[in-house]
């Protein structure tokens, strides 16, 4: 039985897109690699929980087929805010949010970060 939970998870896996504007906070790279630790041994690995392995799996693969967003559909494409969804990912994107750190440090930050680094270098170089 540990086999056929295996498979589908490797299915689920496969089907979960990944998200390459959120390098290291992506779901679907997380949700692999917590199915990676689970099943350490492949098909061979031992359930200690078979029950809530099965709700897990079932739990994901509704988020996965966007079942709650057939379920309960939305009359516009954007929030209280204004925002629509692809601003939403575009401000989230981890370029974004890297400008935006970058942005909030203050110039004297800035400019002691900027010698810092060259004089480290020069020091490397010696």
């Amino acid at each position: 039985m540990a086999a056929t939970r295996y498979r589908r998870f490797l299915k689920l896996c496969e089907e979960w897109p990944v998200d390459e504007t959120k390098r290291g906070r992506d779901l679907g790279a997380f949700l692999r690699q917590r199915v990676a630790q689970a099943f350490r041994e492949g098909e061979n690995t031992q359930i200690a929980n078979p029950d809530t392995c099965d709700l897990m799996y079932e739990s994901l693969a509704r988020i996965n087929s966007n079942f709650y967003r057939g379920k309960y559909p939305r009359m516009k494409d954007t929030s209280f805010t204004g925002v629509t969804a692809e601003e939403c990912r575009m401000v989230l994107a981890t370029d974004s949010l890297d400008q935006m750190e970058d942005a909030k440090k203050g110039i004297w930050k800035k400019l002691m970060e900027k010698f810092s680094l060259k004089g480290q270098d020069e020091a490397s170089k010696v």
